[in-house]
């Protein structure tokens, strides 16, 4: 059974190459493509904040009595790449590469300072203190290979 930082991290691994595939086709403006990498690629972030926020981030939180602290960041911070998403969408939508590619580079920014936040501070804690409940990293695996 893997480690939940191993688990989770994997799958931010997953989500940059999605994210790198759908920043390509829109470089190269072939919309319908562009638009089914980036819908797959929004998808995959919708059930990874899923699997932190509706099953870890809680679990975290019962365990350590923390509610205020890293998991209220990284809430925080899902928030501002949905909106980012969001708006990249309405670029794609427009067939607006230079659009969509500005906000991808906010949008990498901002992802590579929250992974590394995650995979060097909030992972290696929940590691600690969930590490041994195989129950919740069943659950985090289904959420997050979940079929739409």
């Amino acid at each position: 059974m893997p480690q939940i930082s191993a688990l989770l991290a994997q799958d931010h691994n997953a989500c940059d190459e999605l994210f790198a595939e759908a920043e390509n086709r829109v470089a190269d403006k072939a919309w319908p493509d562009a638009a089914s990498r980036f819908a797959e690629f929004r998808a995959a972030m919708a059930r990874h904040f899923s699997a932190e926020e509706d099953t870890l981030f809680p679990a975290f939180e019962a365990r350590t009595g923390m509610s205020g602290g890293p998991t209220q960041v990284m809430r925080a911070e899902h928030a501002q790449m949905r909106e980012l998403m969001e708006q990249m969408q309405a670029a794609i939508e427009r067939q607006n590469d230079s659009a969509f590619l500005g906000l991808s580079e906010t949008l990498l920014m901002l992802m590579r300072q929250h992974n590394m936040k995650e995979e060097q501070i909030l992972y290696p804690m929940t590691d600690r203190t969930l590490g041994g409940d195989a129950g919740l990293i069943e659950q985090l695996d289904e959420t997050l290979h979940a079929k739409a």
